[in-house]
């Protein structure tokens, strides 16, 4: 018995160790707060912000973002990725999140998701979103975060 609980520790610790990328390898870096936004940025307009949350089946809380968002340039937009920074009461960032936007493909029986790359925003064209955050620093001071659009997939 002594030798299997041995066995399952040099196991548990080869995950751990072994399951961590390496420097450079993988990681997805935290992007600088100063990071130059896509220059079709200015084409794309985010508007009708309101946050919500709710409890997951483990207890936890999950943080929404919904939105509105217009593409008044002259391409497709295929993918967004936007910076959302979770300020405290300083005014500091207590959190900087960079994730792709996604956009509401139902509303019932409940709001479902799709990436922008399954339906495309055409030129003209409005479609909601929604940013999801499984966890949110406990230094935010609860306003509304600042995203930026940081890049824009197009043809």
């Amino acid at each position: 018995m002594i030798a299997a609980g041995l066995v399952a520790i040099v196991v548990l610790v080869g995950l751990l160790i072994g399951g961590r990328p390496k420097s450079g390898a993988g990681i997805i870096a935290v992007t600088p707060i100063n990071a130059p936004a896509d220059p079709y940025a200015a084409s794309l307009t985010l508007s009708n912000m309101a946050m919500s949350e709710s409890t997951n089946l483990a207890g936890g809380k999950v943080m929404y973002i919904d939105g509105h968002l217009a593409n008044a340039g002259s391409r497709t937009v295929t993918g967004i990725t936007v910076q959302v920074l979770f300020r405290d009461y300083a005014q500091k960032v207590a959190q900087n999140e960079t994730m792709p936007l996604t956009l509401i493909r139902t509303r019932d029986p409940y709001i479902d998701t799709e990436p922008v790359s399954v339906a495309p925003l055409k030129p003209g064209s409005e479609q909601d979103f929604r940013l999801i955050f499984d966890s949110v620093s406990a230094d935010w001071a609860g306003a509304m975060p600042e995203i930026r659009v940081l890049h824009v997939e197009s043809r």
